[in-house]
């Protein structure tokens, strides 16, 4: 399978997986130990324990460079005539959908080119260098505009965002991958805040978007990608809450996040530094990272701007634009729906809360802010209740069931049987009506 990474990036992978081999080495491991740890690395990276003697081998020979994969050579290529590429172009402007081995068929057929002379991997290089690949065929079937590079002219126009998978690093006794949310300005290519998370969901990218407003004020939009943590019910009513255009990148097209994926790599060498520190906890990897943002991004000179990050967004004279914190923490307010329990009692983020007694069996809104949950909102819609409840702290012994509600009155008689006392005197008189022996009596008759 054909590797699209640049060289640099695969010498990086390759040399974070025999890392541990040179490390040894250096330290003058035994023999057995080596060989054992080669077998673990070679397992753990699906890779065989020959492509790893090949990498140490390219390694002890030319350091990192030696890592880098040599491109292929073409010892023998194959020359098709200048005019039956033409005809096999021909062919595939007519129908833009017919494939190399369908084109090297009819050429055949035609007699214009001996059978077996033409190979389907030959052809579609000289198709491709003429720009008649399939894949430019669909490119230029497509409508729209193409991509191209664009930069917004003042900071705080638009925001970038993505996520980084990390490093693994044990927390609480356990091995869990770490995970880097940014958030980039389009303008300066600033940071305005970024930070490891140990989970993958959407409340790392909703605390690292909360966090970079409060420092840095509001952009104008935002641009994302179509992942799960950022296409969410949340974002869309927090952005339109805060005013924010919400934008999302066409699917399977990277080039549109470019910047912020550019700034990923960048932190390749980060990552890279951070390991010989070994930190031991996750806020250890923060502060390093901190450290390393500001004097190694941000004060250095970027390529695209012709000066520093940090430079290009403190000197522009567009204005910093701040909501009010209980505005801010209105928009950064989730809410979930859960079902009052027969205690009285909600099951919220694995914790119990105690709601009202008159709300049980009942459907509520439970209103949250996700870097608090110790107390929670509770909102009945149908009966207007609203309240504020902490967790629950369970006892040593259990509690009273819940009292039912003081009524401001109380039952002196039975509403019903008075109202069917009602109803039956009514229908008492209609049978007496119904039945009437006056009409015979004056009739004469005392028979009966």
């Amino acid at each position: 399978m054909t590797d699209n990474r640049r060289p640099e990036e695969i010498a990086v992978s390759r040399h974070k997986i025999i890392a541990p081999i040179l490390i040894a080495t250096e330290e003058k491991a035994d023999a057995a130990k080596l060989v054992q740890l080669k077998k673990e690395i070679c397992r753990q990276n699906g890779i065989s324990e020959r492509t790893l003697r090949r990498w140490l081998r390219a390694h002890n020979a030319g350091g990192f460079e030696g890592l880098k994969p040599v491109p292929a050579k073409i010892l023998h290529p194959s020359i098709i005539p200048d005019d039956l590429i033409e005809e096999a172009i021909l062919l595939r402007r007519e129908v833009p959908s017919r494939s190399v081995p369908q084109i090297i068929e009819i050429l055949e057929l035609e007699g214009k080119a001996p059978e077996g002379f033409l190979k389907k991997s030959t052809l579609h290089d000289r198709l491709m260098e003429r720009g008649y690949s399939a894949r430019h065929m669909r490119l230029y079937q497509q409508g729209g505009m193409a991509a191209r590079r664009f930069a917004r002219r003042s900071r705080n126009d638009l925001w970038h965002s993505d996520i980084k998978f990390g490093p693994y690093l044990t927390i609480k006794g356990e091995k869990k991958q770490i995970y880097l949310v940014s958030f980039l300005d389009d303008a300066t290519r600033y940071i305005v805040h970024a930070e490891f998370y140990e989970s993958l969901d959407q409340t790392i990218v909703e605390d690292c978007f909360r966090k970079a407003i409060l420092k840095e004020g509001l952009p104008q939009r935002v641009y994302f990608d179509n992942g799960k943590q950022y296409r969410t019910k949340w974002m869309e009513r927090a952005c339109a809450m805060m005013e924010i255009k919400l934008l999302f990148a066409k699917p399977y097209s990277p080039e549109s996040t470019g910047k912020i994926e550019r700034f990923n790599r960048t932190v390749d060498s980060f990552l890279n530094e951070v390991a010989l520190k070994k930190p031991a906890s996750l806020d250890d990897y923060n502060r390093y990272f901190e450290v390393w943002l500001q004097e190694c991004y941000h004060k250095r000179t970027h390529g695209g701007l012709d000066n520093s990050p940090e430079s290009a967004y403190r000197d522009s004279k567009t204005p910093l634009r701040f909501l009010p914190a209980e505005t801010v923490a209105l928009a950064f307010t989730r809410f979930e729906t859960r079902k009052v329990d027969k205690s009285g009692c909600i099951n919220f983020g694995g914790k119990k809360y105690e709601a009202s007694p008159t709300l049980i069996g009942q459907t509520v809104n439970v209103l949250y802010d996700p870097a608090d949950i110790e107390t929670v909102t509770v909102e009945h819609q149908r009966s207007g209740v609203t309240m504020r409840v902490r967790e629950l702290k369970i006892g040593v012994h259990t509690g009273p069931r819940p009292k039912p509600p003081v009524s401001a009155k109380t039952a002196e008689t039975s509403r019903l049987l008075d109202e069917k006392e009602k109803r039956y005197q009514k229908h008492q008189d209609i049978v007496r009506r119904a039945i009437s022996f006056k009409a015979i009596n004056e009739g004469g008759e005392t028979d009966v």
